[in-house]
């Protein structure tokens, strides 16, 4: 017989992303799971936050689709099936106007790490039992969200024990470079130089469908260079207030802001932070071999530099891509449960 767990929805009033460069909401709604014998039993529960992919946010989890589980069922399913311990998950909102904040402090965006770090966690281990140790905390999320598991952990070893990666972002050359000559092309649709950039950020994300197909590219773009990049003076000079790593009508490389993107690029802050991942006692990345983005790549070479500084790891790859792939999920809490 399965045992149900509960969701409750909550509701989250954050003074850390009040008054925000983009504007965007400060109190935020969020998905908690709770396990079948939360109410029932005495003891307290291990946490894992689950953080969602660019554009996403942690009520996505619980969308319905044919022949594919949301969260509640298949974390329903391991605890069942005695697959996984049970287990408290808490699914964050972290999106953006431009559909995401990489999980991290921008003055393009807003402080998202201070969102969660300071007030999240706090506020999560005040209203329910958690075991209130690193040792019993987790995070773990696919695409965007194994990239904010990767920094988030590698900066706070001592609130996080255990991170999960699936697809992270991550050796930035290749997952995001590639898409450079194409949103030159792209965000002509739009008018021409900063004044496309400026008309798309204004006018163009907005509720109206279909969207174009050339809008995702357009939007990662902004999306990435606002976390990575930002430039309040911009809106002044330019109408938007982050830099590209380009130039915006050659398309030509401009790596001095190409630059500021590499520090947060978890390859290369391995080198900053490698005695904090030393200290956590799960690093798990795997990724699909045809990744779209070719975060195999990454992981690979993420995982190449660990091996180097002898900080110990687990590294798997499958035959999926980027896309779809939320079934991985199942791997991520069973190894997140044999480490807890």
């Amino acid at each position: 017989m399965n045992k149900k767990g509960s969701v409750i929805l909550e509701t989250f009033d954050s003074k850390i992303l009040k008054n925000n460069p983009l504007g965007d909401p400060a109190s935020r709604d969020f998905p908690v799971y709770l396990p079948h014998s939360y109410f029932s039993s005495g003891k307290r529960f291990p946490v894992v936050y689950l953080l969602s992919g660019f554009t996403g946010k942690g009520q996505m989890n619980m969308n319905i689709n044919f022949l594919s589980e949301n969260i509640q069922q298949r974390l329903d399913r391991l605890i069942t099936t005695r697959k996984i311990k049970e287990m408290i998950v808490v699914m964050p909102d972290c999106i953006t106007k431009y559909g995401g904040s990489q999980f991290i402090n921008s003055s393009g965006t807003g402080r998202y790490e201070d969102y969660i770090i300071k007030e999240l966690i706090p506020y999560i281990d005040g209203k329910y039992k958690t075991i209130q140790h690193k040792n019993s905390r987790a995070i773990c999320g696919k695409s965007s969200g194994g990239y904010g598991s990767v920094v988030l952990a590698m900066k706070n070893p001592e609130v996080f024990g255990h991170l999960c990666s699936t697809a992270g972002d991550m050796y930035f050359e290749y997952c995001y470079k590639p898409d450079f000559p194409q949103f030159i092309t792209d965000i002509e649709h739009y008018g021409k130089g900063h004044n496309a950039v400026a008309h798309f950020v204004k006018n163009e994300i907005n509720y109206k469908q279909p969207k174009p197909k050339y809008f995702f590219n357009i939007l990662n773009i902004i999306g990435m260079s606002s976390c990575y990049s930002p430039n309040p003076a911009g809106i002044k000079t330019k109408g938007y207030n982050f830099n590209l790593p380009f130039d915006i009508c050659t398309g030509e490389m401009d790596n001095k802001v190409f630059n500021l993107w590499l520090k947060h690029d978890p390859v290369r802050m391995i080198d900053k932070y490698k005695n904090n991942l030393r200290q956590l006692n799960l690093i798990y990345l795997d990724a699909g071999i045809y990744d779209e983005y070719n975060l195999h790549c990454g992981a690979r070479i993420f995982c190449n530099k660990l091996k180097k500084n002898n900080i110990s790891y687990i590294h798997e790859e499958f035959n999926d891509g980027h896309m779809n792939i939320q079934y991985r999920f199942d791997k991520t809490f069973e190894i997140i449960s044999e480490h807890l």
